[in-house]
């Protein structure tokens, strides 16, 4: 039995003061325009006709007072400011509570399915947010997969208490410091525990596009005028970009913004799309989703943690299987900066923490 799964996403209302109501399908149109730059082309992507495109625009530029999109005859369309601030506020908005949107339409899909007869083999996943990690949730369809995001010290503590069969936590290639391996080491047990490997990924400078203010390093942030913004502070990202700081002798205190903070790598992505900020660090998947240049700076191995006795269940069976299948490791590929390389392969604690 296929079972229909719910799905939470942010939707804007708009009312003015006379009680007039217009439908969010407004911003749909706007990121389509802003992609293609054709009114034509962004009818067609979002299935509504040029008419009906047109009318839209007309309709919302009336009820704000200002045109939100500029048409000129052999130029195709632009997005005026005000246009573009509002889609930039939508994908902020949607950026920045994805993650526990979706945490709450898994426990709400496992209080559904725990109804239904014939219920699939469970497993529980906590781990931190990333773009390899949500297409998890696409593919699972042998077995019932409740994901919940969480930190990656929150993750493990969560699998040391026994609430969660699988956690998720990143490991950077390069600087690794102390605070941070022996943080994640305390919660490992050689014997009981096996590691599987996921993915790894690109991390780096996000800057707006063409680059306007020449920043390619670290040491660049520290350049009067340049805005940052960074990570929360119990981000693996945070963690990595401090200890980066601190090995190339960068000072945070002369990086403008830095204690401004997002909770996910797209939110980040957002903010700086938005003109909000001139720099983010984060994964190259956030810069392309929303058009910026991406500067590569290191890399890290994403990690899965579950137990010895657990790796012959049903549920971890099936969640190894989709792993290491063609499907899943295509879709991982195709995000920029991400590989999927010995996804699902089951390794000894020893040969990834071995100092």
């Amino acid at each position: 039995m296929h079972i229909k799964k719910v799905q939470i996403a942010p939707a804007w209302t708009f009312r003015d003061e006379q009680g007039r109501q217009l439908e969010p399908q407004l911003f749909s149109l706007l990121g389509a325009i802003n992609d293609a730059g054709k009114l034509t082309v962004a009818a067609k992507v979002v299935g509504i006709s040029y008419r009906h495109a047109w009318n839209l625009l007309n309709k919302w530029a009336a009820f704000f007072g200002a045109p939100l999109v500029l048409l000129e005859k052999g130029r195709g369309a632009q997005l005026t400011s005000l246009g573009e601030k509002l889609l930039w506020a939508e994908q902020r908005v949607a950026a920045r509570l994805t993650p526990q949107l979706d945490n709450l339409a898994s426990e709400l899909n496992m209080e559904i399915q725990r109804t239904l007869a014939g219920v699939k083999p469970l497993l529980r996943l906590h781990a931190s947010h990333g773009y390899a990690v949500a297409e998890l949730a696409r593919h699972a369809e042998d077995f019932q997969l409740d994901l919940q995001y969480r930190s990656a010290e929150e993750a493990l503590a969560s699998f040391s208490r026994g609430q969660c069969d699988v956690a998720g936590f990143h490991l950077p290639s390069e600087y690794l410091s102390d605070v941070l391996y022996d943080t994640y080491r305390s919660y490992l047990k050689p014997r009981a525990h096996k590691l599987i490997s996921f993915i790894t990924r690109q991390q780096g400078l996000m800057v707006r596009s063409g680059n306007p203010l020449s920043i390619h390093t670290l040491a660049d942030l520290t350049q009067e005028g340049v805005r940052f913004i960074n990570r929360q502070k119990d981000a693996g990202t945070r963690a990595l970009l401090d200890e980066m700081l601190r090995c190339q002798g960068v000072d945070s205190a002369l990086i403008t913004g830095y204690t401004t903070e997002e909770y996910t790598h797209s939110a980040v992505a957002a903010h700086v799309a938005a003109g909000m900020a001139d720099a983010g660090f984060g994964v190259q998947a956030a810069a392309a989703q929303f058009g910026l240049e991406f500067m590569p700076l290191t890399s890290e191995q994403y990690w899965l943690l579950c137990r010895s006795d657990a790796v012959m269940q049903e549920a971890l069976q099936r969640f190894l299987q989709v792993l290491a299948a063609p499907e899943f490791c295509q879709a991982v590929s195709l995000l920029p900066g991400y590989s999927e390389h010995n996804c699902g392969e089951l390794v000894d604690l020893e040969r990834v923490f071995d100092r």
